[in-house]
């Protein structure tokens, strides 16, 4: 076991890397209402962003191949091998949307490029998640794992955070029209920047115990199909545990956005403040309840989030859509945030003790791609088919039916936190 220090070390470096992905992905959620008209131009703001959730949505369909790509890679070259791969990749396509010609230039290929970039971008990301998982929870203390590794979603939401504070600062020294035309792409060419010094980074990173001490009858059966596949217990826990928590996690954060502006009737700059605020609190939790989950188990945190979600996302829906008040949507949005972090302090973890080494990162990562694709990233894209529809309420109670089914793998699941690692 190395020293804390050293752990805490690491630890930082993987994060920050992960941040930096997570930045260059929400970026794009966060200014698609700026963007949008640009590759697709149209008379109704909403029809607008229904194509650019769908392109957000066809991101995702890349993240099951991204996961099946880049977790083989890292179980057999190293965690760090495949962190470094990933943070490339991902900023590249960053940098190219920071580039690429409006509608009004090029016509066609303007969305069919986006659409390509984006495709690129979630292949990188479908690998960092299992990847990133599988090296904090290794890296970790056995008494300090989900501690540890909630911050993987301190460094997610943080990367969330930065966005949006971008978004804020260039809505405070940009006009509407400034940031419609231009002004969109500075965040993506500050993401492409960010990647040199977390490239450098994670070449500085010590690879986990584990996977140095692998067996070489374990590396020969690293990261294939074959040595998954015996596995489908855990694979299915993978897929239930993830079903709920994604589609709540995408509904309260990338959703809630559009969701305050177009339903609620909130100004842009309001809405952007009340997600920055109730996202740093809900960063701050991730600690606080991976810490609590290595005192009284895994189960009660998703027991909890199960339960609040399946109960109370309806009527949190319901009462946003009655307020005008910014306070009052802050205090809603956060409600159901608090909620999902009985999900998201320790999804890591919980799927990282029910594999072995040789298969933990495509243990991990695949099944969760694979149900984030289907489900996580159709989330928006849902949300605003059914307010085109005028029956916005049946998403709603759509989120609640998923968080159910999720809550009935965590009554069947058992306890992971005393899982023996190899």
């Amino acid at each position: 076991m190395q020293p804390s220090r050293k752990i805490a070390s690491n630890i930082f470096k993987g994060s920050l890397g992960n941040m930096i992905e997570w930045y260059d992905w929400y970026v794009y959620a966060a200014f698609a209402v700026y963007f949008s008209p640009s590759f697709f131009p149209s008379h109704d703001p909403t029809s607008e962003l229904l194509d650019a959730a769908a392109v957000f949505a066809l991101g995702f369909l890349m993240r099951p191949i991204g996961s099946l790509v880049m977790g083989r890679y890292a179980d057999r070259h190293g965690r760090r091998a495949g962190l470094t791969l990933s943070i490339l990749i991902v900023a590249s396509g960053s940098l190219l949307i920071a580039l690429l010609p409006n509608y009004q230039t090029v016509g066609i290929w303007a969305p069919v490029l986006l659409v390509v970039i984006r495709l690129f971008q979630g292949l990188s990301l479908g690998g960092e998640y299992g990847t990133s998982a599988t090296y904090l929870s290794e890296m970790a203390e056995p008494s300090r794992r989900g501690f540890y590794s909630s911050f993987q979603y301190v460094t997610l939401v943080s990367g969330q955070l930065i966005a949006l504070g971008v978004q804020i600062i260039l809505q405070m020294y940009l006009t509407e029209t400034e940031l419609s035309s231009w002004g969109w792409r500075i965040p993506f060419a500050i993401g492409a920047a960010g990647a040199l010094l977390v490239l450098w980074l994670r070449l500085s990173m010590d690879e986990s115990n584990q996977f140095q001490h692998m067996s070489t009858s374990q590396r020969q059966s690293a990261g294939t199909i074959r040595a998954l596949l015996k596995y489908p217990k855990q694979i299915l826990t993978v897929v239930g545990l993830t079903l709920g928590g994604t589609i709540c996690f995408y509904t309260y954060t990338t959703y809630m956005q559009k969701f305050m502006i177009n339903s609620v009737g909130l100004p842009k700059g309001t809405v952007a403040l009340i997600n920055f605020a109730a996202l740093f609190i809900f960063m701050c939790l991730q600690p606080l309840a991976g810490y609590i989950s290595d005192h009284i188990g895994r189960r009660p945190l998703l027991f909890f989030f199960g339960i609040g979600s399946t109960v109370l996302t309806v009527p949190l829906f319901w009462l946003m859509q009655t307020t005008k008040t910014p306070l009052m949507a802050f205090l809603l949005m956060l409600v159901g945030l608090i909620l999902v972090t009985g999900y998201t302090s320790i999804n890591a973890i919980v799927k990282a003790e029910l594999f072995p080494t040789e298969i933990r990162a495509l243990g991990v990562g695949f099944p969760y791609g694979l149900t984030v694709a289907l489900f996580g990233g159709t989330t928006e894209y849902i949300a605003l088919w059914f307010k085109q529809a005028h029956h916005e309420n049946y998403f709603f109670i759509y989120v609640s039916l998923c968080a159910l089914i999720s809550l009935i793998v965590y009554w069947r699941m058992t306890e992971t936190m005393h899982a023996e690692w190899d």
